[in-house]
């Protein structure tokens, strides 16, 4: 089997060294997004060294980020949501190959099976209908006898259960504002999400990284919430992981820093 390399850059992006091939999930490499800002170091140089594919999971602007795309090398290959192709290369993304659930490629020594997610795919959000749409998505990315599922941004489906024999499950359990809204996983269903997909390992993502500027540094009720929720749902997951007596290991990790899995094995 191949050895396995997991860097939680923040958010929901993470670099996924597999198969002699560099994957970036939904690549947030900025220190700004819109309205929101890192509050966590900076992504660096070596975060997007030598990176050949990026997965992207739906529209939405904290995962679809036009920025931090254009850091990357011209010729990286970008797999976008079947139907936002033309979209993405009309913003000056070259080289871009479309995927739905259901559907697979192959890159090199990988394969990415696209899977099926509840969230909404429209890039200005639920209510809205102008602009693009594209179905949302997950992946699960094979390869040298791995299988890592990113799930994008989810709330439960029942699907989960199909989805295979997996070493690592990259699953999110908040997002960047004191509120969820709906299509997401909180800690708890991240964990329910956990009994149906069984994976060796559970890597929390979607949390600590982004919020919207001032919010942190906001008196009262409001500010301490949101300094709460940049460090507790990670905890709390795996806390209902292990309340529900599961064998999965929960591997949290701040953005920035690598996933300390046993010689590139999950244990």
């Amino acid at each position: 089997m191949s050895s396995l390399g997991l860097r939680f850059v923040g958010h929901s992006t993470v670099r996924v060294e597999l198969g002699g091939h560099v994957v970036l999930t939904d690549p947030v490499l900025t220190n700004r997004v819109s309205a929101l800002t890192r509050v966590t170091p900076p992504s660096t140089a070596a975060d997007r060294a030598d990176v050949d594919l990026v997965l992207l999971s739906h529209l939405h602007g904290d995962h679809v980020h036009l920025p931090s795309l254009r850091l990357l090398h011209p010729h990286v290959r970008v797999i976008v949501p079947r139907g936002a192709g033309d979209w993405l290369r009309a913003k000056g993304i070259r080289r871009v190959d479309e995927l739905a659930p259901g559907e697979e490629l192959e890159h090199g020594d990988l394969r990415v099976i696209g899977v099926p997610a509840d969230h909404s795919g429209h890039r200005w959000g639920p209510r809205l209908t102008h602009g693009p749409q594209a179905k949302a998505m997950g992946h699960v990315i094979e390869g040298g006898g791995r299988r890592v599922y990113a799930a994008g941004d989810t709330d439960l489906f029942p699907e989960m259960a199909d989805l295979g024999d997996l070493d690592v499950a990259l699953l999110p359990v908040w997002g960047w504002g004191p509120t969820l809204g709906p299509g997401h996983l909180n800690p708890e269903r991240a964990a329910t999400a956990v009994g149906l997909l069984k994976p060796r390992v559970a890597v929390p993502v979607h949390w600590g990284t982004l919020a919207l500027t001032g919010l942190t540094r906001a008196p009262g009720k409001h500010g301490r919430r949101m300094r709460h929720l940049l460090e507790h749902p990670p905890r709390e997951f795996e806390a209902a992981v292990s309340e529900a007596g599961s064998p999965t290991k929960v591997l949290v990790t701040p953005p920035g820093e690598d996933v300390r899995l046993l010689d590139g094995v999950p244990e």
